[in-house]
């Protein structure tokens, strides 16, 4: 039941996006010197498709799993992580060894006052680090645990949770705003919960599952207030922006 939900939430939230690319801001690099156009807006793709790929795997893995069977969950939820750790690989040579920066618009989404809360990606030198240890850790991770959950019924719905807990640990880290960083915040929060109390019917699990639901409520408290001192401070939650005007507030602390 909680399953449907989350599936529910985020099929909600994601198509009011409808993935529509407005804008693309790129710095030069090498690659794109060698590479038709066609090829270009193919790479362009990739930076979104690594971000939604292991969310492609919890949706077909959670919604269809009894339908697929224990080998074809396994199967799939492997191989969305391995693809996503090989384009994490490509984006770290395009990103981090080329020296460029990427940012991709893809709708506005929020309005809070008069600032325009957009749902992007910006991919960075520390975003491409952090994308491919995140793709790496993950695909071992799950490596590891057609082992050792091999002889689990509920086998399918471990790797879903691990599928959703792996989409919120990069949407964190490849959003270009504030917001969108709170989100992947709370859906990390939330997949810990899932997979931390994944053996619902252990106290230890339960408690454990509890105190961490309540130490990231506690946190949230502090986040949500850091971001309504930055949208007072500067008038913006977009990183670009807040990180510019940094240099003409210091003399204010």
């Amino acid at each position: 039941m909680l399953l449907s939900k989350i599936s529910v939430f985020l099929v909600l939230c994601y198509t009011k996006f409808a993935f529509e690319i407005k804008y693309v801001m790129f710095r030069v690099s090498p690659i794109r010197d060698i590479i038709n156009n066609e090829i270009y807006k193919k790479i362009n793709i990739m930076y979104i498709v690594v971000l939604f790929l292991p969310l492609l795997s919890f949706f077909f893995v959670g919604l269809f799993g009894k339908y697929f069977g224990r080998i074809l969950c396994r199967l799939l939820a492997v191989s969305c992580i391995f693809v996503t750790f090989l384009l994490s690989l490509f984006i770290f040579y395009e990103i981090g060894l080329s020296q460029s920066v990427v940012e991709i618009e893809l709708n506005n989404w929020l309005i809070l006052y008069d600032n325009f809360i957009n749902f992007g990606l910006l991919y960075d030198s520390l975003t491409c680090i952090m994308l491919l240890v995140i793709s790496f850790i993950s695909f071992i991770v799950h490596l590891y645990s057609l082992d050792y959950m091999e002889h689990d019924p509920y086998v399918c719905r471990f790797l879903c949770y691990l599928s959703l807990f792996t989409f919120f640990m990069e949407f964190l880290v490849t959003a270009d705003n504030f917001i969108q960083l709170f989100i992947g915040w709370e859906g990390v929060g939330v997949c810990s919960y899932l997979l931390i109390n994944f053996w619902f019917t252990r106290i230890l699990a339960n408690k454990a599952a509890l105190k961490a639901m309540i130490m990231n409520r506690l946190a949230d408290v502090f986040f949500i207030f850091a971001i309504i001192l930055i949208l007072w401070k500067f008038g913006s939650l977009n990183f670009f922006v807040v990180f510019n005007l940094v240099p003409f507030f210091l003399s204010d602390f």
